[in-house]
């Protein structure tokens, strides 16, 4: 009888651990990988996942491809994906072609301390119905101090091989390449999408890419940049500027910021039209979007919080001690020249220009 029973209680045990296994919920979510998926971990997912312990958070790095793995996802029919951050341009398009779900910001997201709706507190950074912004960061070029004649202060000393000899990594997609192009050439940055409007625009932007194109090294993933200043395959590259942070301040590498003509942009989360999990997805994202936790990833990334009611928030780095406020893109030593992305120009206009870019890449 003592043997029957303990045969039971050990099936019964083992249903239970097997129930407790198919209870988890993982939670695919898509993002840029490196130091911003590390900070968005520490921030989020490893915060959430303690207090969650049904939650599993598996994190993919594929977000560069997100439009177009989206739209392959969607017409299989088989949506694997639960929550994708993208930059802001990405998300209206997203949203416009069905792919991402429409957002109502006051009710699926915390407000503020004080009780501020959310959608005050973000203001006119929510540039979509379907789009959750995280942060404000900015593309910005970091380039070797040890490998350079002199101090680069100009983004068109990236245009000067004769002055700076030497690689450059730039992303491979037309999106701020034409922009820094065509400022370069002599274009009044403040006419630079009314040029890119037209195809003599276009033409001209990879014309003063044509200068360099022997010398660039294509990066697809935000950490390539950062790898390949420290390794010295490039002597000045591309990057996003919480990636060069970590080079520099954590990393101690001889590598040195050129904000000149920084390109402010927008990036946060769209939950994919179609996703299993959307009701775990969506308690996922009242928490990290709350005001604490976007103040909370400033602590180890020099990217802005999207929340109004964050940036009295931020303060020392978690690990370094250092204020983050000074390194943040838009502290006013850092963003004497700035250009902001047109996120509606490139939402209407990216799939034509894409086909220019790609057929020159290919000359």
């Amino acid at each position: 009888m003592f043997q029957r029973s303990a045969i039971v209680a050990s099936a019964l045990l083992g249903l239970s651990v097997a129930a407790s296994a198919q209870a988890e919920t993982e939670l695919v979510v898509v993002s840029w990988g490196g130091a911003y998926t590390a900070s968005q971990q520490n921030a989020y997912h490893d915060p959430y996942m303690k207090t969650n312990s049904d939650i599993k958070i598996i994190n993919d790095d594929s977000a560069g491809d997100a439009v177009a793995k989206l739209r392959a996802m969607n017409e299989a029919g088989n949506v694997s994906w639960d929550l994708v951050d993208v930059v802001a341009a990405d998300a209206i398009r997203l949203c416009d072609e069905g792919l991402a779900e429409v957002i109502d910001h006051d009710d699926a997201l915390a407000p503020a301390p004080n009780g501020m709706s959310a959608s005050q507190d973000f203001g006119d950074l929510l540039v979509s119905e379907c789009f959750i912004p995280q942060i404000v960061y900015s593309t910005v070029f970091g380039y070797r101090n040890d490998l350079v004649p002199e101090p680069m202060t100009s983004v068109c000393d990236v245009f000067d091989l004769a002055k700076f000899p030497g690689k450059r990594s730039l992303e491979k997609r037309p999106i701020n390449n034409l922009e820094w192009a065509l400022i370069c050439d002599g274009v009044d940055p403040a006419g630079v999408y009314d040029a890119l409007a037209t195809d003599a625009g276009v033409n001209r932007a990879l014309a003063k890419l044509d200068t360099i194109k022997g010398s660039v090294i294509w990066w697809e993933a935000g950490a390539q940049t950062p790898q390949l200043l420290a390794d010295g395959e490039v002597v000045v590259g591309s990057t996003y500027n919480g990636r060069l942070f970590a080079l520099i301040e954590e990393q101690k590498q001889p590598v040195s910021m050129l904000w000149d003509w920084q390109v402010f942009d927008l990036d946060g989360w769209i939950v994919p039209k179609g996703t299993k999990n959307k009701a775990e997805v969506m308690e996922y994202l009242r928490f990290a979007t709350d005001t604490q936790r976007l103040a909370d990833q400033a602590k180890y990334i020099s990217y802005g919080p999207a929340r109004k009611s964050s940036a009295p928030l931020i303060g020392k780095h978690a690990s370094l001690g250092i204020e983050m406020a000074p390194h943040m893109p838009t502290d006013p030593n850092n963003s004497k020249t700035t250009l902001l992305y047109n996120y509606e120009f490139w939402a209407d206009n990216r799939d034509d220009i894409d086909v220019k870019w790609n057929a020159w890449l290919m000359q």
